[in-house]
């Protein structure tokens, strides 16, 4: 049994060694294979969470208002906020509008939540120091359009004026340039805009920035609506329909470059396999005059693919990785992370195509006619 043994392993390095140069293109084409699968399978189960950052930069992608156009109480956004699940909101604020009087004009003020405004509103591009307290009154930030209109630069006082009696003067601490409506307003702290407003508590919609890798937003819309029939709630679709709609086809074309590319590892692993069965008949043919059953055959081909596969999947998964991290860095800026399934993914597709390729020459093998092989026929 020992010699038995011992003898199939001799026969399996000596073919493998015999036709070193085949080996390697059946090496190179499962090791292909298996890089691309790791690569692009690394990429697909972490892209929900690194194209969700790069939307992010859309800034807001869900809008709270009433349902008949009136206001809204800050308290049951604040209500919503705290009950929603942890981690699903990253950031919100209630907006109010208002016309007010400065020394030179009527303007209008846009009171919000400023700690917030980094993250709804990140396409604004800020001169000067960005507010980043909720609780600051003194000073504000201005349009670019309406800083102009007033002559206003950084650092300069604007006086709001109510009434005979009642003034309140901010620092203009930056100038912003948003690229519509926000150019034409002053940017006030929303306690304050309350006040001057005289709507304690309310405020005419709000904005939130809620995480959508998994489709949430539509959930939670239904949600705030069941609870709160005054409230609409809906994704802003700009944002978050794109999202999954970009996901999907960044997957899509992720899942069908995987394809052609195992498709054809397949193809060539097949067609040197068939090469080296031919080259190999009068051996198959000696070791059935011999005695050799047809599942010692299959059982030596399949030996030889699995110790190739065996090494091009260990190979693969290293380039993989460092294919997947490269293209983290090119479209993402930033590493990819590897997650638990890639690696049995990869293991079994790998697996997959070269005993899909194995198949047609180890028919072949099987076929071979001892007689007429021996007599050079």
């Amino acid at each position: 049994m020992a010699d038995n043994k011992s003898m199939f392993w001799r026969l399996i390095f000596r073919a493998l060694r015999l036709r070193l140069q085949r080996v390697m293109i059946i090496f190179s084409a499962l090791t292909v294979g298996a890089s691309i699968v790791t690569a692009m399978a690394a990429v697909y189960f972490d892209i929900n969470t690194k194209m969700s950052q790069e939307l992010r930069t859309f800034g807001a992608n869900f809008y709270i208002g009433s349902t008949k156009g009136e206001m809204i109480s800050v308290s049951q956004i604040d209500d919503i906020l705290q009950q929603a699940p942890q981690g699903l909101i990253t950031a919100a604020s209630p907006y109010l509008y208002g016309v007010t009087r400065s020394e030179l004009e009527k303007i209008v003020i846009m009171g919000v939540r400023f700690a917030d405004m980094r993250v709804l509103a990140p396409y604004w591009q800020i001169s000067g120091s960005a507010i980043n307290v909720d609780f600051d009154d003194r000073n504000a930030m201005i349009g670019k359009t309406l800083a102009e209109r007033l002559n206003l630069k950084i650092g300069d006082k604007l006086q709001l004026s109510k009434n005979a009696v009642e003034k309140h003067q901010f620092t203009i601490k930056a100038i912003v340039e948003a690229g519509d409506a926000t150019d034409n307003m002053l940017i006030v702290n929303l306690d304050f805009a309350q006040n001057w407003l005289e709507k304690e508590g309310l405020a005419n919609n709000a904005l939130l920035n809620v995480k959508n890798e998994l489709g949430q937003v539509d959930q939670f819309a239904e949600k705030i609506m069941q609870q709160y029939p005054e409230l609409t709630a809906r994704p802003i679709r700009k944002v978050s329909a794109s999202e999954g709609q970009i996901l999907d086809k960044i997957k899509g074309l992720m899942g069908l470059i995987s394809l052609v590319i195992l498709v054809l590892a397949t193809l060539c692993v097949n067609t040197t396999l068939v090469a080296i069965v031919g080259e190999r008949a009068k051996e198959f043919a000696l070791q059935k005059a011999l005695g050799a059953k047809q599942s010692d055959i299959i059982k030596q081909i399949c030996t030889e693919i699995l110790i190739i596969a065996t090494c091009a999947i260990f190979m693969g998964f290293m380039l993989g990785y460092l294919l997947a991290q490269i293209l983290g860095l090119t479209v993402f800026k930033s590493y990819i992370d590897m997650r638990l399934p890639v690696f049995p993914i990869t293991v079994m597709l790998a697996l997959l195509v070269a005993f899909i390729a194995v198949i047609i020459p180890t028919r072949r093998a099987l076929s071979i006619q001892t007689a007429n092989v021996l007599k050079g026929e």
